[in-house]
């Protein structure tokens, strides 16, 4: 099965399951794939932010590398997105 994952600062299809990289970003994780019987399934996966990269980040250089590239967010390492049976 073909899914397209994209967040703002990447875009890629991939095959699923399977194992892409994913670039850091501050907005939600967006998948879209299809089915080998023609139905189509949304999803998102919410970023969040790492405690240990925050604390360094406001500690060392106040985030200001953090916030341009998104080093401090991460998303979730592994999700299922269930379809319901035809």
């Amino acid at each position: 099965m073909k899914a397209f994952v994209s967040n703002k600062r990447m875009l890629m299809d991939d095959e699923i399951p399977g194992y892409p990289l994913i670039r850091r970003s501050d907005d939600n994780l967006v998948l879209r794939s299809t089915t080998e019987d023609g139905r189509t399934t949304n999803a998102s996966v919410p970023s969040t932010m790492s405690g240990k990269i925050v604390a360094s980040a406001v500690f060392i250089d106040f985030g200001i590398t953090d916030a341009i590239t998104d080093k401090h967010r991460e998303y979730l390492a592994s999700f299922v997105i269930s379809i319901k049976k035809k």
